[in-house]
């Protein structure tokens, strides 16, 4: 077989209504400060987010953005290795989580919002998660 000809995803990319309420955001209660900022002469137009393992998120200054359920991309999910920590960081931030919870493919999972209403999934993977289980099998959803 072939080597790939994609590697993996390199970024995705959102919009932000408030720059700086979306940077601090990421800063504070993810614990993500930007890697570089976009700049437009003087002005700051965007910044770009390492999540390590050469995967990035890409933010842009678009006052208009508006998150709709019936977009093309729903949500992003970002790792971590400890969901209770997690949590427990975020509620001490004073921003809105889901519980967690145990999902049909075998991983933990709870749900927040960016201050642009960019769905945000953070997954804890256990040694049952399908992701690393054989390929070609059937996942059952419950939802």
């Amino acid at each position: 077989m072939t080597a790939p000809l994609v590697r993996q995803v390199a970024h995705t990319c959102i919009f932000a209504r408030d720059l700086d309420a979306v940077e601090a955001f990421y800063r504070d209660v993810i614990g993500i400060a930007p890697k570089f900022t976009f700049m437009r002469g003087r002005d700051k137009i965007g910044f770009y987010l390492d999540f390590g393992n050469r995967t990035f998120i890409e933010v842009f200054k678009k006052g208009e953005s508006r998150f709709e359920e019936s977009n093309q991309i729903n949500h992003i999910c970002l790792e971590t290795e400890d969901l209770d920590a997690f949590i427990a960081h975020v509620r001490g931030k004073g921003v809105d989580i889901t519980a967690k919870k145990f999902g049909v493919d075998a991983t933990w999972q709870a749900w927040l919002a960016d201050p642009s209403g960019v769905k945000l999934e953070i997954f804890q993977y256990t040694p049952q998660s399908m992701q690393f289980g054989p390929d070609g099998v059937e996942c059952q959803v419950d939802w």
